[in-house]
């Protein structure tokens, strides 16, 4: 009896599916990468706001504290947006004709607040708290990136659940000294491991604790 398929059949068979596997893993990968990219996370993205504020320009170049925007970042769980007054404390001497800055001026004749894009958004279901985070020893640019080279601000990471866990399973990685919290410029020392375990003593972050940072309720309640 004749052969229904030539002997290449099985080659063209052994070809489809090894392609066939490889499409799915080559499909899954694309779609992984998409999910990584700036494009689904919005990292390093500068959002257009209604001022061209620049942190580059008041932080690097002016030595501005953090704080004396973002007031409430050491005590509340939200850093807090400065109102126009707070902005206009120095802009009603400086640029006070300057275009760029004619919404702060009529935000502050109208009473209206600046409508400002927010960079770092987080899902309703996750609950952060910032005083937490600085009390303990995380510093801004940790999360938030060298804001201080930033003329317009972006999202520095994901804020994907695995990010936020990375921290939570090796705190000691990331802890700095109370003095450093607001130093940008700050990098780990060599001996980080060691370090970040005394400070951890130090911030009263008990292994009790330290393992209450894994608990799903710690960050969704």
């Amino acid at each position: 009896m004749a052969q229904l398929f030539r002997k290449s059949s099985n080659s063209l068979a052994r070809g489809i599916v090894v392609g066939g596997f490889l499409s799915v893993f080559g499909f899954l990968g694309v779609v992984y990468a998409i999910y990584r990219s700036p494009y689904t996370t919005g990292a390093d993205t500068p959002l257009r706001q209604i001022v061209p504020f620049s942190h580059e320009h008041h932080v690097s170049g002016l030595g501005i504290d953090c704080r004396y925007c973002h007031s409430t970042v050491e005590t509340s769980a939200f850093a807090g947006i400065p109102p126009t007054h707070t902005c206009m404390t120095c802009h009603s001497q400086l640029y006070t004709d300057a275009p760029l800055l004619a919404p702060v001026r009529n935000s502050l004749a109208t009473g209206q607040s600046l409508q400002w894009q927010r960079v770092h958004q987080l899902p309703d279901f996750v609950f952060f708290n910032h005083s937490v985070h600085v009390q303990k020893g995380i510093g801004c640019s940790t999360c938030h990136g060298r804001v201080d080279q930033m003329p317009f601000t972006w999202k520095a990471h994901s804020l994907y659940m695995r990010w936020c866990t990375d921290c939570h399973e090796a705190p000691e990685q990331y802890l700095r000294p109370k003095d450093q919290i607001f130093n940008m410029a700050w990098t780990p020392p060599a001996d980080q491991p060691a370090q970040g375990i005394r400070l951890a003593k130090e911030y009263q972050l008990s292994r009790q604790r330290l393992e209450q940072l894994r608990d799903c309720s710690m960050c969704h309640r």
